[in-house]
């Protein structure tokens, strides 16, 4: 049965999503603020959630959350919780746009709405029946690798300055 629904799931991304045109998405990561990313094709999606992709429909609104299919089994971190009798999502996932194709792009509208109900991070605690308990933190904003800068001369190659101290005969 899983197996299945991997690949059913997988299949329906790569056959209904327009695979060249790209789609802004809103990714989740845990403890992280939500932020605004393109997402082009199956791979990506895969890249971004970290493994084989599954949705799920929350909302009345058209969107879905796309996340990893395997999260429990890969021992992801809880994310967030969903309404609905979904519980909560574990690991890295994304909120897309639907149309009627599949996945697209979400609105500016969408992007707004999305970003504030998951302005928070959350603690999982524990569960009363299906439902997770949580508590919400402060997100805190995901860091971009800061890189160190170099000089390059103009062929490309790294340049090493070295300062030699000249004296004077006496």
């Amino acid at each position: 049965y899983i197996t299945f629904a991997v690949i059913f799931n997988e299949y329906f991304a790569a056959k209904f999503s327009l695979e060249d045109e790209p789609m802004n998405v809103l990714v989740i990561e845990p403890g992280i603020l939500p932020y605004e990313r393109e997402i082009n094709g199956l791979k990506e999606m895969q890249a971004v959630v970290g493994g084989p992709i599954t949705a799920i429909y929350p909302w009345k609104d058209q969107a879905a959350i796309v996340g990893n299919d395997e999260a429990l089994l890969s021992n992801m971190s809880f994310n967030r919780s969903v309404e609905g009798g979904y519980g909560g999502v574990f690991g890295t996932f994304f909120v897309c746009g639907l149309g009627e194709l599949g996945f697209c792009s979400l609105t500016p509208e969408q992007m707004k709405t999305y970003k504030v109900k998951f302005r928070q991070a959350e603690l999982l605690v524990g569960f009363r029946g299906q439902e997770p308990v949580t508590m919400k933190v402060p997100a805190r904003p995901k860091e971009t690798p800061q890189r160190k800068p170099r000089s390059k001369a103009g062929n490309g190659r790294e340049v090493t300055t070295r300062v030699h101290r000249r004296t004077r005969p006496s």
